[in-house]
């Protein structure tokens, strides 16, 4: 199922069943291997240790209650270079204020869906909508939960082309 957000080329799609990217394909059958025979993994069996070199890449989130927004809990370094803030500690309404309304809305709402119907939520495509200097990205958005059935968590990976923002900022970003 391919989801298109009203306004942007950002699309989403449900359940991927092929991916790409090297990064969202070992974050995703990472996360397969996590749940064992439960539903869904939770926070605890995520060991970052594990997945070291995919850290940089790493969202970790807390669903606050009723999905009516999410806390951003660590933000890899990559991810902040590409905001150029780092969100950690902030609710995605406070982070995403600046690019108005429609963006925190579309946001929150691709986060409730993995949270709400506990799914793996795929988004990409561009992120011109933001402003100039932000690239096409690739996301993958997975849901955790502490009891196995409850999502209260969401472990997330957004990437997107490292050489690219720097040509097209002219900035310094870590390939690292």
């Amino acid at each position: 199922m391919i989801l298109s957000a009203r306004g942007s080329s950002v699309q989403s799609e449900i359940n991927p069943k092929h991916l790409q990217n090297p990064i969202l394909s070992f974050l995703l059958q990472y996360w397969e291997s996590k749940r064992r025979e439960r539903a869904l993994p939770s926070r605890a069996d995520i060991k970052p240790a594990e997945m070291k070199e995919y850290l940089g890449w790493i969202i970790l989130i807390d669903a606050l209650p009723d999905f009516g927004d999410f806390r951003f809990r660590m933000i890899g370094t990559r991810v902040s270079q590409y905001f150029l803030a780092d969100a950690t500690g902030q609710t995605m309404r406070e982070a995403f204020a600046p690019y108005g309304e429609p963006v925190v809305n579309s946001v929150i709402a691709t986060h409730r869906k993995t949270a709400r119907d506990k799914v793996v939520v795929r988004a990409y495509g561009g992120a011109g909508w933001l402003g100039r200097s932000f690239l096409d990205f690739d996301a993958i958005y997975l849901p955790l939960a502490d009891d196995g059935e409850n999502v209260n968590m969401i472990l997330s990976a957004f990437t997107f082309d490292a050489a690219e923002l720097i040509k097209a900022r002219g900035v310094q970003v870590s390939l690292g």
